[in-house]
């Protein structure tokens, strides 16, 4: 059977989202011709508010619908100790554990010679333009090389100006095998060890 046009259109659309493949993309599709209008009207004003609306906080990078954000602008948060991630999506991550209350600062990206993905891509100025008052950076990029490069580049950077500068520990999840686990995690939850 031949698809309409339109509906050809959609499925296209919906495989160029991250994760959606062909098939998803397909269902996706016959789940929205088969909605009522109303929802699929909900569906698409959604779509057009966040790019209308949502944008990135001019102090720490995060996505926003108020500029500046609302942890820049939350007075119960220590300002003397900031947390650098790779993406907005790693705050909601970090703000998860409710074990931190400080400040954010997003990189927009992490370090990546091979892609072309230098210092100068990442929003690393910013950072340096808010450590006046800040004791401690933590480094909270991803366990993976590109990750390891970046948080490294920047620990030579802030280092340099006085700050003190912390990463994340990584290691073994709750609730994992030791059997199952690969041997760089489990290095680093070996060197990561604390007293008892």
């Amino acid at each position: 059977m031949a698809r309409p046009d339109p509906l050809g259109r959609l499925v296209e659309q919906l495989q160029r989202l991250p994760g959606i493949g062909a098939k998803s993309a397909q269902r996706l599709a016959f789940h929205i011709l088969k909605a009522r209008r109303e929802d699929v009207d909900r569906l698409t004003d959604a779509m057009r508010e966040v790019k209308d609306k949502v944008t990135y906080c001019s102090v720490c990078n995060n996505i926003t619908d108020t500029d500046p954000c609302y942890f820049c602008t939350d007075s119960s948060r220590d300002p003397r100790i900031i947390c650098v991630v790779e993406e907005p999506e790693n705050v909601n991550g970090v703000e998860r554990t409710r074990q931190f209350n400080g400040l954010y600062h997003v990189l927009m990206g992490a370090l990546s010679p091979h892609r072309g993905i230098g210092p100068d891509r990442l929003a690393i100025p910013g950072l340096l333009e808010r450590l006046e008052g800040v004791e401690e950076i933590i480094l909270a990029t991803n366990p993976n090389v590109e990750g390891e490069a970046t948080a490294l580049y920047l620990a030579r950077l802030l280092k340099a100006r006085g700050v003190r500068v912390t990463r994340l520990a990584f290691g073994m999840p709750v609730g994992g095998d030791i059997e199952y686990t690969d041997e760089v995690t489990l290095g680093r939850s070996l060197a990561g060890r604390r007293e008892m």
